[in-house]
């Protein structure tokens, strides 16, 4: 596939996907948003077992909305939910995204990291909707997702005062899991891939759906669906891989079934 606005590429089962548009600070505008479909799809062709996600260059991860677009979008064009969709795309993808934040991450690619599952920041990472400013609100699941993974608090403060906030602070919230310097956040991002790669990837797929599951449904809900999920995966070869590698101390060779 050929990608205007993307690099997308595999290295062996790591798909790596670069949002490049740096005469516009790596803004999102529809074409993207369709390209990112189109990426997507690639990574599904080409069993991709974990995904990251960033930036090109080493300021910008994505800031935001292309300002050009929204500018010329109405009430019809809100209800579409351009960015919502392809974001939620991104959040229910069969295998792991990691953000790999390596500068502005604002409105909307603030929305983007928070759709991922892992996010990772260089030390110059910084966060915010300054959407009020704009005299709109974070409309890409911002005023959803953010309360869920830092509190209710926290996020009317960060989405109510439009802060923008750096990686410590981000890191002490629990919005990202670690924080490297800029030239150590690619090969820090590819460790967390190689290690749930490891992993047998069928439940790897039922791990992140019960995971993203925990969050809209009761509790009781949940456990029925985790207990179908195990019940599942007691059926297949990897399982039985690997509990018998366990129990002769070498290496499980997961396939997948």
């Amino acid at each position: 596939m050929e990608f205007k606005n993307l690099e997308v590429k595999m290295e062996g089962k790591l798909g790596i996907l670069t949002i490049n548009r740096p005469e516009v600070q790596n803004a999102i505008n529809l074409e993207t948003v369709n390209e990112l479909y189109k990426a997507l799809d690639f990574f599904k062709e080409n069993n991709a077992l974990t995904v990251i996600l960033t930036g090109a260059g080493d300021k910008v991860f994505v800031s935001g909305a292309d300002v050009n677009d929204l500018k010329t979008r109405n009430k019809f064009d809100a209800f579409e939910g351009i960015n919502n969709k392809i974001f939620t795309t991104i959040e229910k993808f069969h295998v792991p995204v990691i953000a790999a934040v390596n500068g502005f991450a604002l409105g909307g690619g603030f929305e983007l990291a928070l759709a991922c599952d892992i996010r990772i920041a260089s030390e110059n990472a910084k966060f915010g909707f300054p959407e009020t400013s704009l005299g709109i609100i974070p409309g890409a699941g911002g005023t959803q997702r953010l309360p869920r993974l830092v509190g209710l608090g926290k996020a009317k403060e960060i989405v109510l005062t439009g802060e923008i906030f750096d990686a410590q602070k981000a890191e002490n919230i629990g919005l990202v899991v670690k924080i490297t310097k800029i030239a150590d956040l690619m090969d820090e991002a590819k460790k967390i891939a190689e290690k749930i790669m490891a992993r047998a990837p069928f439940a790897i797929r039922l791990a992140k759906l019960n995971l993203n599951n925990s969050t809209q449904t009761s509790q009781d809900a949940g456990m029925l669906f985790e207990m179908v999920s195990q019940a599942v995966l007691f059926e297949t070869e990897d399982k039985l891989e690997g509990m018998t590698a366990f129990l002769e101390k070498r290496k499980a060779n997961f396939k997948g079934n």
